[in-house]
């Protein structure tokens, strides 16, 4: 299923580096650049994983966990440029699962990522199937009648999230907190577009409509309407 990270990260180009490679494994993101509101946003928002530096500004890494674990038990990967076991172990009895030390490679970072959500391997290499609609999550690819889609990431993600949850109507409001992140404006007319785009595409590859309309109420991905 879809993951949301949140990447709490002062240093901007990391947090940009960070947010597009994950963004490219089909995660959605938010971000948050200091301590005060990457806390308020793990507390108030439902996060699969969150990437949590040390040092930051209002309030430091350990405060974050501390106030974190107050009210979510989401998994945290802890990261900083020191490599002191002192401060991993503090870290830890706060309530930190892993720990990364800075700098590093992104595959390194997203197997840990992989580990903490439980996502072995195996688990990607499963298919989505919906009649002749085929959508391979390990290499993030589409097919129709066996011939390639050509989607865009948001896309990719937009299709994911309707066939997981075939044959069931889920709402504008639902979608957009799935696919895309709190920067998205909720009275944009982008899941409109997107829905739009992935009907066409899906089309010229010669299927049937797969994705219908409920006014009111959102979108559903069924080889029938009712």
């Amino acid at each position: 299923m879809l993951m949301k990270i949140l990447i709490v990260e002062d240093e901007i180009t990391i947090a940009r580096f960070l947010k597009s490679g994950l963004e490219s494994e089909a995660y959605v993101v938010d971000l948050a650049i200091d301590g005060q509101q990457g806390s308020f946003l793990a507390r108030t928002n439902a996060y699969d994983l969150i990437i949590l530096d040390y040092h930051l500004p209002k309030q430091n890494g350990l405060t974050v966990i501390e106030e974190i674990r107050q009210e979510r038990k989401t998994p945290i990967l802890m990261l900083t440029v020191c490599g002191d076991p002192s401060r991993k172990i503090e870290a830890f009895k706060l309530g930190a699962d892993d720990f990364l030390t800075k700098p590093f490679l992104l595959d390194e970072l997203l197997w840990r990522v992989y580990a903490l959500l439980r996502r072995p391997p195996t688990w990607q290499a499963n298919l989505l199937k919906v009649d002749n609609l085929l959508l391979d999550l390990t290499q993030h690819s589409a097919k129709n009648h066996g011939r390639p889609l050509n989607l865009t990431r948001k896309e990719y993600c937009l299709l994911e999230y309707l066939m997981r949850h075939q044959g069931e109507i889920s709402s504008r409001e639902i979608i957009m907190e799935n696919v895309w992140d709190m920067n998205m404006d909720p009275f944009s007319n982008t899941l409109d577009t997107h829905i739009l785009n992935l009907r066409r595409k899906l089309k010229a590859a010669g299927g049937k409509n797969l994705i219908h309309t409920f006014p009111g109420r959102g979108y559903k991905l069924a080889t029938k309407r009712f």
